[in-house]
């Protein structure tokens, strides 16, 4: 028994400072910042296909020169004097007439929700999986979710609140998400995004939508006359998107952004304070796209559709949180947008 008490401590002592040098080189990996990381070649490869396509007619911005590092300060009052939250409304032709009348929302988002200070918006991330965050998340006032991101069997990873819940058109027209019917999409406030033309033209928008999803607004909303449902502005999508070409080293992906920078900004619009989970990577990195699924792609992390690694950079400088949090939470910390004097 004396003789094997030594070799179980040696063991142990060895096993803690393996953990330590492990957490150590993932620290360090993140004191290079994004924006002098490489960017992959598979990413670079998409790129060049999708501007191949150019499905969204993007005008293509040739001049560079105007690609440096902004201040937190100025990239702040960049997005928020021209990425200002945008909804369809009352009278947005050709989003008109009776139907229309009777379903789009009469308050505005801001109205609805009222004063926010601390919000959380809670990636759909598998590095979330394991994180043992949903107390936290919940301490926030107000909560976004994304698509189909359950909180029933994840409640200890990303808590139970859901104050609003983003989600994009091909959802809305899933049959398997069950839209009209699955009550986790009659909880909170609704918000709809469609990828539209860079033109942001309405009626290009309203003849030839991504995914049609007009009926299914109107067959929700008469279902469900009392859930608060928002459609984002296409204006929105791609203000969104020129800033954030602005700010890349290179060309980017010529579609819209992601749901997750969507919602980042739809909060910056709305809180004070924003704490972003799993956005950027913690520790738990993985190749699990969602927490709820067993679906593995690493393009989930670094992006092939949507113009991903390029955002994950934009928030990274925005960063106002510490290390200690990315690396073990994945936390980010961001300003709203009424932080700043403009």
């Amino acid at each position: 028994m004396k003789s094997t008490l030594p070799i179980m401590y040696i063991v142990s002592v060895l096993i803690v400072i393996s953990c330590l040098v492990y957490f150590i080189i993932y620290w360090n990996s993140f004191s290079v910042s994004l924006e002098h990381n490489p960017i992959p070649e598979a990413v670079k490869y998409a790129i060049k296909i999708y501007w191949e396509k150019n499905k969204f007619g993007v005008f293509r911005k040739v001049n560079q020169c105007h690609r440096r590092n902004k201040g937190l300060s100025e990239l702040m009052c960049e997005l928020k004097c021209r990425v200002p939250l945008s909804t369809l409304k009352l009278g947005d032709r050709p989003f008109s007439g009776e139907r229309w009348e009777s379903s789009l929302p009469i308050q505005s988002l801001q109205v609805t929700l009222g004063a926010l200070k601390t919000c959380a918006v809670v990636m759909s991330a598998g590095a979330i999986k394991g994180s043992s965050l949903g107390a936290e998340i919940d301490s926030h006032d107000a909560v976004l979710r994304f698509n189909s991101a359950p909180t029933e069997g994840y409640t200890k990873d990303v808590g139970t609140k859901t104050t609003l819940r983003l989600v994009n058109s091909q959802l809305i027209m899933s049959e398997k998400a069950d839209f009209l019917n699955d009550p986790q999409y009659s909880t909170g406030v609704l918000i709809m995004w469609d990828p539209a033309p860079y033109s942001r033209n309405l009626d290009e928008w309203y003849k030839k939508p991504d995914f049609n999803f007009h009926e299914r607004y109107h067959e929700y909303r008469r279902l469900h006359p009392e859930q608060p449902f928002y459609i984002l502005s296409p204006s929105m999508q791609w203000d969104l998107w020129d800033v954030i070409q602005e700010n890349s080293p290179i060309d980017i992906q010529p579609n819209p952004p992601s749901s997750g920078m969507l919602g980042i900004i739809v909060m910056m619009n709305l809180c004070q304070q924003i704490s972003v989970y799993e956005f950027l990577s913690s520790s738990r990195k993985t190749a699990l796209c969602h927490y709820y699924e067993e679906e593995y792609n690493w393009q989930c992390t670094t992006g092939h559709y949507h113009p991903l690694i390029f955002e994950k950079r934009l928030v990274q400088h925005m960063n106002r949180g510490s290390k200690f949090d990315l690396v073990t939470f994945g936390k980010v910390t961001l300003d709203g947008y009424s932080l700043h004097t403009c």
